[in-house]
């Protein structure tokens, strides 16, 4: 059986990565992070990151209507070990409690970016080009 380039995540770092996804946005719904920073936002946890022995958890998040996402990472990460502590009853299947480390995710903003490219007035124009390329 040949084994994928190990860059790429296996099905269990997958999985487990989804489950913890799961279990940090249920503790950040119910409120159990006592943070007024953490508790007065609307957090997206995009996706959970595991490493291959799944002992840390790297969490992408974005802090939905707020400009200054440094901050509200760095509150999730002065906090993650009350975050690893209400999220060890939805992962008692797992040997081991996966650190929890927060990231703020950029993916957003590229693709806003990308967005606001295609829309430009230059593409519009060589997509029109495209189009009526000059046969008829």
């Amino acid at each position: 059986m040949a084994r994928s380039s190990s860059s790429d995540p296996s099905q269990r770092m997958l999985r487990v990565g989804e489950q913890v996804r799961a279990a940090i946005t249920q503790v950040l719904q119910r409120g159990e992070i006592r943070d007024p920073l953490i508790e007065n936002t609307v957090i997206a946890i995009s996706e959970v990151r595991m490493s291959p022995d799944l002992k840390h958890a790297t969490a992408y998040v974005t802090p939905l209507g707020e400009r200054d996402h440094a901050a509200l990472v760095d509150a999730l990460n002065r906090n993650a070990k009350a975050v690893r502590k209400y999220i060890t009853p939805a992962l008692r299947q797992m040997k081991y409690m996966p650190d929890v480390r927060f990231r703020d995710d950029t993916s957003f903003d590229n693709y806003q970016k990308i967005d606001e490219l295609l829309r430009s007035p230059e593409v519009a124009r060589d997509l029109d080009n495209e189009d009526g390329d000059g046969r008829d």
